[in-house]
């Protein structure tokens, strides 16, 4: 693998940023968002359950532009992209494992399942850069619990059928970033 550049998201309309916790992804894709000297959208999904993810959320806030409009959707990532979606603007996606998990903890296979297809369907036709930001989660052992290894399989495959889709995918070790495709 060779190192990725900062690459300006005008030229790579659709990307995903693949890493472990602290391993810069977040940081990276803010990088590749305030180069495009476009508009940022910053779509957040977490949702704020404990204090930990409080303080993430918190530090999140404060590392990025005040500028740049944040918008907070949980559940209904394909819907919210659709409403934003814009040549003039570019929208990073923070993040697609905590959406997953919100997801999964709605405990409505169904309606996962409708998520996650229309997310897929849309990506094709959105009209403007994104910037996807996701845990590489699936590196480890096979985890014991049978939902985590749900979440890990779910994770799994979500990447790979984006990583078809986008129009380049980085994977972040340590700070830095690597091409994958």
């Amino acid at each position: 693998m060779k190192n990725a550049p900062y690459d300006n998201p005008a030229d790579k309309k659709k990307i995903l940023i693949l890493g472990g916790a602290r391993s810069g992804k977040s940081h990276y894709a803010e990088t590749l968002a305030m180069k495009s000297n476009k508009e940022v959208i910053y779509l957040a999904t977490a949702k704020v359950l404990d204090n930990e993810i409080s303080e993430r959320v918190k530090q999140h806030r404060l590392d990025r532009p005040q500028h740049w409009q944040t918008i907070e959707e949980p559940i209904q990532l394909a819907d919210t992209l659709r409403q934003w979606s814009s040549a003039e603007r570019v929208i990073l996606v923070d993040c697609l494992t905590m959406w997953l998990n919100n997801l999964l903890a709605e405990n409505k296979a169904q309606q996962m399942q409708d998520e996650l297809d229309k997310l897929l369907s849309q990506l094709a036709t959105f009209d403007g850069p994104i910037i996807f930001v996701s845990n590489e989660v699936g590196m480890g052992i096979i985890p014991m619990g049978e939902l985590t290894r749900q979440f890990v399989d779910e994770v799994g495959r979500l990447h790979q059928q984006l990583a078809k889709q986008v129009d380049q995918v980085i994977l972040m070790v340590a700070g830095l970033p690597h091409q994958i495709k």
